[in-house]
């Protein structure tokens, strides 16, 4: 079965065409990405509006490229999956409307996807995972431990009670000067400092250990540049001091989660998961446990259409299809 991915739930418009004849093993024959970086930057972050009158610019496109690299043509195609929610209404309802109107026209199945079950699942794009196991989904706009349990079944174990890691990145580098996107930015700039320089708060929630919470580091950094101390230490040790809290905060649920369930593998997804201390220091940690660390190769972190694809293979791989009635949710529930 070739399934067309579609994906525009906030800034990036993409489209996927993955080949799978059973649900997990798949193979990517294409995966494009119109990124809008350039647009958003000088406002330091995403501005709704842009992002979905930019995607009525590029979903076709994007389309046509991804069917290109694929060696296929629309008539090929056997199945259409499309993130219906979470994200920005606006650019949700751009790539809903195109997977519609292409279901239509071509009379295929057609099914709504939640974006983060397609970040879920989109380590399963690389490797093959034994279920169930522990998913920890730190992006811009979701910071939650989950257990993948089957394809169409997750438990949530705990999620950020105020901000998203990635929201507090880009929100630090913007306090900093630094640009957009934050992430990307911070990253760099934190290989070159020292994480000792300055001492950074870490937040435990008392009586739900499991969550999260990157408001009080925020603030914490605000405070500090606000301070006469901040003139004396370099953007780079801010920067390492700043990844290292973070990176500290979400290593502690994981590990703790990870204690209480049968299995020996953690999960990383989501654009954070490229954050490459990140990655290092909870290999390094789960390893101490007898667990490993897997992560989606950096293409896969970010939002794609060809986790899309694959968290809609399983149920069009059974036959199902949603009607052309259905609606964007701007708040979806996993």
């Amino acid at each position: 079965m070739l399934i067309l991915g579609i994906e525009s739930s906030c800034d990036d418009a993409a489209c996927a065409v993955i080949e799978t004849a059973e649900p997990g093993n798949v193979s990517v024959r294409a995966s494009v990405v119109a990124n809008q970086d350039e647009i958003h930057r000088r406002y330091g972050g995403v501005v709704p509006e842009l992002a979905s009158r930019n995607h009525l610019i590029t979903i076709l496109p994007v389309i046509e490229d991804a069917l290109g690299a694929a060696g296929c043509g629309l008539g090929d195609i056997h199945g259409i999956a499309v993130t219906r929610g979470p994200g920005l209404v606006g650019s949700l309802l751009v790539g809903l409307m195109c997977a519609k109107g292409l279901a239509q026209a071509l009379n295929l199945p057609m099914v709504g996807v939640n974006h983060l079950e397609g970040h879920l699942l989109a380590p399963l794009l690389e490797h093959r995972i034994t279920m169930p196991y522990l998913a920890l989904v730190v992006s811009g706009g979701h910071t939650a431990l989950f257990v993948v349990e089957d394809f169409g079944k997750y438990r949530e174990l705990g999620r950020t009670r105020d901000d998203a890691a990635g929201e507090a990145f880009d929100k630090v580098a913007k306090l900093m000067g630094l640009g957009y996107p934050g992430g990307r930015v911070i990253d760099e700039l934190s290989r070159r400092g020292d994480a000792r320089r300055i001492r950074l708060p870490r937040a435990r929630l008392r009586g739900a250990p499991l969550d999260f919470s990157f408001s009080g580091i925020k603030t914490a950094i605000a405070t500090f540049l606000a301070s006469p101390d901040s003139g004396g230490v370099a953007s780079e040790d801010l920067a390492a001091s700043f990844q290292e809290a973070v990176v500290d905060m979400l290593i502690r649920p994981t590990l703790a989660a990870a204690r209480n369930l049968a299995t020996e593998t953690i999960v990383i997804t989501g654009g954070v998961a490229a954050n490459s201390r990140l990655r290092v220091k909870l290999t390094e940690a789960a390893a101490n446990e007898g667990l490993r660390v897997l992560a989606p190769a950096f293409k896969f972190c970010t939002d794609n259409a060809a986790m899309i694809a694959l968290a809609g293979s399983y149920r069009l791989l059974r036959g199902e299809r949603d009607a052309l009635d259905l609606d964007a949710e701007a708040n979806l529930a996993l």
